[in-house]
């Protein structure tokens, strides 16, 4: 029979625009997800996996410096056992109650944008890390857009895949790392902003390619040959779009000749910021890369670079 949603109701008790409310569900994916949605001023609701949910979110919002947002649990809606309880995240202290409750939580804190380019500090990372400046640039490079899979070869910290995935809820990543640290360290960069549950990690490329899932895009930005370009290539969809960005001059040398054959965007970039020279300052520049964005053939369109053999089907 039709019903009034949990989310309808929540909003009719607390007076919220639903259409301006975000909901995420903790009901199969892990709490965390509500990282994903916090920003300053916004209104969150979200699906509890059980009566451990509240706590978790609660301590979620302080670890991430969102303890003054009003949480309110709303167990039973609709039903003669409603009970709604109301305090901050840090102050929250309720024992668990109903298995059956949605949280919503009235956001103050940093203001946290969907847009690519956060500062490196909001990672955890070894110094293997794609910087902020080429990071925006590199996730525009690769065109988020709906239910895509990106393969990000190399990963390291995960900001590229982690940023890719912020920019649109609908997409998902299969990370490829071969240091377990890193591997390990990027599993929680995703946890702390929000989306783990739509990230995989594997081992390293190419031995973890085969059966992948076909990818609707490709970033390689660490291990780059000829086999994994090739591969990474082939595995493509058609009208993907693969982004590379190189450092060394060997890898240089490899996407200049590769774009010479198959087109698309080569570009070089160079980024200075200003550090301290003695009781001055001065320019400090970055590494320069140099990257390259092609997209993939349509069928009727003939592929000037033919898949290899053994090629990811």
């Amino acid at each position: 029979y039709p019903a009034v949603s949990s989310a309808s109701l929540a909003c009719a008790r607390l007076g919220w625009d639903l259409a301006t409310a975000r909901i995420v569900s903790a009901v199969r994916a892990e709490p965390s997800v509500v990282l994903g949605e916090v920003t300053d001023g916004a209104r969150v609701l979200v699906l509890s996996r059980d009566e451990t949910t509240p706590a978790a979110v609660a301590t979620l919002l302080v670890d991430a410096g969102f303890g003054s947002s009003t949480m309110t649990v709303l167990e039973q809606l609709g039903g003669p056992a409603e009970q709604i309880a109301t305090d901050t995240a840090e102050s929250w202290r309720r024992r668990a109650g109903d298995a059956l409750n949605i949280v919503a939580v009235d956001c103050v804190g940093p203001r946290r944008s969907r847009l690519p380019g956060r500062p490196d500090d909001a990672y955890e990372h070894d110094g293997q890390i794609t910087k902020s400046t080429i990071r925006a640039l590199t996730v525009c490079a690769l065109g988020p857009a709906g239910a895509q899979t990106l393969w990000d070869i190399g990963s390291g910290s995960g900001s590229v895949a982690i940023e890719w995935l912020r920019a649109d809820d609908r997409g998902t990543v299969v990370a490829f790392e071969r240091d377990s640290e890193r591997a390990d360290r990027l599993r929680r960069n995703a946890a702390r902003h929000g989306v783990a549950h739509r990230l995989t990690v594997r081992g390293p490329a190419p031995d973890e390619l085969a059966d992948a899932p076909r990818p609707d895009a490709v970033f390689i930005g660490g291990g780059l040959d000829e086999e994994i370009l090739s591969l990474a290539w082939a595995a493509l969809a058609d009208r993907g779009r693969l982004v590379v960005n190189a450092v060394t001059v060997e890898n240089q040398a490899l996407v200049t000749r590769r774009h010479g054959e198959l087109g698309g965007t080569l570009r070089r970039l160079s980024v200075e910021t200003v550090a301290p020279l003695g009781t001055m300052s001065t320019w400090r520049p970055a590494l320069p890369i140099v990257q390259w964005a092609v997209d993939k053939p349509a069928p009727s369109t003939p592929d000037p670079w033919p898949e290899p053999a053994e090629a990811v089907r």
